[in-house]
């Protein structure tokens, strides 16, 4: 008498096979953020008291924004992304105040595929990190003796076309 044991194996409760030859479904691609920090902040009013007495008129208020984003070594799908932003109020003698920001987080990017990295990388995870890097220049801005600094939302898909199309008149460019 042979000694078989012909078992067959069913899901598991979770939507998954388990061995019956259905295939498993993909895992979701997931972002989670391990840690937020700044990496650096300045902030100077020079020509303070002075500016800080009865402005008359609202002042020019030139705000820049950049995305960096690079690898982790040693870490498998982390990944440093970086939102550079500064604001300055006013020019020359007349400059009431000048903000630079460098805000990061380190973010795990689980199952994306490689033609979504980047667009992840340059718009949805500093998407995610504005609210808080706006929170730090509003803060400082108004630690400063100014009213906060509020900056309006940053369409970050926008920035990322453009970099991209300046990447590509660039690589045109070079091979001309």
């Amino acid at each position: 008498m042979s000694d078989t044991n012909d078992q067959k194996t069913t899901g598991n409760g979770n939507g998954a096979a388990t061995g019956d030859g259905a295939a498993q479904p993909a895992t979701p691609p997931s972002i989670n953020i391990l840690t937020q920090y700044i990496r650096d902040l300045s902030f100077e009013s020079p020509n303070a008291p002075g500016v800080l007495r009865g402005q008359t008129k609202a002042p020019a208020i030139n705000i820049g924004v950049n995305v960096g984003a690079n690898p982790i070594e040693g870490s498998d799908g982390d990944y440093d992304v970086r939102l550079t932003m500064n604001a300055k109020a006013g020019e020359g003698a007349e400059l009431m105040f000048n903000v630079e920001l460098e805000y990061g987080g380190v973010f795990k990017l689980q199952n994306f595929p490689q033609e979504h990295l980047l667009p992840v990388l340059f718009i949805e995870c500093p998407r995610l990190l504005f609210p808080f890097a706006r929170q730090v220049m509003a803060d400082v801005t108004r630690n400063g003796g100014f009213p906060p600094l509020m900056i309006d939302p940053i369409d970050f898909s926008q920035l990322f076309q453009q970099r991209m199309a300046e990447e590509r008149a660039r690589q045109q460019v070079q091979t001309a």
